[in-house]
Protein backbone atom coordinates (compact mmCIF):
# COMPACT_ATOMS: atom_id res chain seq x y z
CA UNK A 1 0.00 0.00 0.00
CA UNK A 2 1.14 3.29 -0.94
CA UNK A 3 2.02 5.32 2.22
CA UNK A 4 1.57 8.91 0.50
CA UNK A 5 -0.91 11.58 1.17
CA UNK A 6 -3.94 11.46 -1.58
CA UNK A 7 -2.89 14.37 -4.73
CA UNK A 8 -6.32 16.57 -3.50
CA UNK A 9 -5.34 16.54 0.18
CA UNK A 10 -1.52 17.81 -0.09
CA UNK A 11 -2.60 20.57 -3.12
CA UNK A 12 -4.78 22.07 0.11
CA UNK A 13 -2.30 21.30 2.73
CA UNK A 14 0.27 23.51 0.53
CA UNK A 15 -2.11 26.21 -0.37
CA UNK A 16 -2.44 26.23 3.90
CA UNK A 17 1.24 26.46 4.43
CA UNK A 18 1.25 29.58 1.89
CA UNK A 19 -1.20 31.18 4.09
CA UNK A 20 0.63 30.14 6.89
CA UNK A 21 3.55 31.94 5.31
CA UNK A 22 1.69 35.24 4.95
CA UNK A 23 1.02 34.30 1.29
CA UNK A 24 -1.91 32.98 -0.51
CA UNK A 25 -1.93 30.06 -3.15
CA UNK A 26 -4.17 28.85 -5.86
CA UNK A 27 -5.06 25.86 -7.56
CA UNK A 28 -4.45 26.64 -11.58
CA UNK A 29 -5.52 22.88 -12.96
CA UNK A 30 -6.77 20.10 -10.60
CA UNK A 31 -5.24 16.23 -11.55
CA UNK A 32 -6.07 13.01 -10.82
CA UNK A 33 -8.09 13.26 -6.95
CA UNK A 34 -5.63 10.52 -5.73
CA UNK A 35 -3.04 9.73 -7.30
CA UNK A 36 -2.04 12.77 -9.22
CA UNK A 37 1.44 14.39 -9.32
CA UNK A 38 1.96 18.14 -7.97
CA UNK A 39 3.81 20.98 -9.48
CA UNK A 40 4.02 24.27 -7.52
CA UNK A 41 4.88 27.74 -9.04
CA UNK A 42 6.49 29.86 -6.69
CA UNK A 43 6.10 33.76 -6.91
CA UNK A 44 6.79 37.13 -4.92
CA UNK A 45 4.28 39.81 -5.55
CA UNK A 46 3.61 37.59 -8.48
CA UNK A 47 7.07 38.41 -10.14
CA UNK A 48 10.11 35.87 -10.46
CA UNK A 49 8.03 32.87 -10.89
CA UNK A 50 10.09 29.41 -10.32
CA UNK A 51 8.74 25.69 -11.06
CA UNK A 52 9.23 23.42 -8.01
CA UNK A 53 8.41 19.33 -9.40
CA UNK A 54 8.75 16.26 -6.68
CA UNK A 55 11.80 14.38 -8.48
CA UNK A 56 13.47 11.22 -7.16
CA UNK A 57 17.08 11.79 -5.05
CA UNK A 58 19.40 9.02 -4.82
CA UNK A 59 18.19 8.74 -0.82
CA UNK A 60 14.91 7.61 -2.45
CA UNK A 61 12.88 10.75 -1.24
CA UNK A 62 11.17 12.48 -3.79
CA UNK A 63 11.69 16.17 -3.07
CA UNK A 64 10.35 19.60 -4.53
CA UNK A 65 13.57 20.34 -6.70
CA UNK A 66 13.22 23.84 -9.39
CA UNK A 67 13.04 22.85 -12.77
CA UNK A 68 12.85 26.32 -14.18
CA UNK A 69 12.72 29.85 -13.66
CA UNK A 70 10.96 32.62 -15.38
CA UNK A 71 12.69 34.35 -17.51
CA UNK A 72 12.09 38.54 -16.64
CA UNK A 73 12.59 39.03 -20.42
CA UNK A 74 10.03 36.46 -21.77
CA UNK A 75 7.54 35.70 -19.20
CA UNK A 76 4.89 33.69 -22.06
CA UNK A 77 7.96 30.81 -22.21
CA UNK A 78 7.28 29.99 -18.79
CA UNK A 79 3.20 29.42 -19.27
CA UNK A 80 3.68 28.27 -22.49
CA UNK A 81 5.64 25.47 -20.51
CA UNK A 82 3.40 24.89 -17.96
CA UNK A 83 0.29 24.05 -20.57
CA UNK A 84 2.46 21.76 -22.45
CA UNK A 85 3.01 19.99 -19.27
CA UNK A 86 -0.67 20.08 -18.95
CA UNK A 87 -1.52 18.72 -21.95
CA UNK A 88 0.92 16.27 -21.39
CA UNK A 89 0.07 14.75 -18.11
CA UNK A 90 -3.66 15.28 -17.46
CA UNK A 91 -3.20 14.32 -13.96
CA UNK A 92 -0.99 16.91 -12.71
CA UNK A 93 -2.06 19.26 -10.13
CA UNK A 94 -0.70 22.97 -10.86
CA UNK A 95 -0.26 25.12 -7.85
CA UNK A 96 0.73 28.94 -7.45
CA UNK A 97 1.67 30.06 -4.48
CA UNK A 98 2.58 33.89 -4.02
CA UNK A 99 5.00 34.20 -0.60
CA UNK A 100 6.96 36.53 0.91
CA UNK A 101 10.11 34.14 1.08
CA UNK A 102 10.12 31.61 -1.42
CA UNK A 103 12.92 29.81 0.15
CA UNK A 104 11.97 29.44 3.10
CA UNK A 105 8.18 28.01 1.79
CA UNK A 106 10.23 25.58 -0.71
CA UNK A 107 11.96 24.14 2.57
CA UNK A 108 8.72 23.15 4.34
CA UNK A 109 6.95 21.65 1.42
CA UNK A 110 5.87 18.19 1.95
CA UNK A 111 8.13 15.05 0.48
Amino acid sequence: MDARLPAHLEAAAIRRLAEAAGGFATILAKGERNAGTIAVVVTRGGEGAKLLERLPHLDGNRVFTQTLEQDTENKEDFFLILERMRERDPDLWLIEADVPDSERFIAGLPT
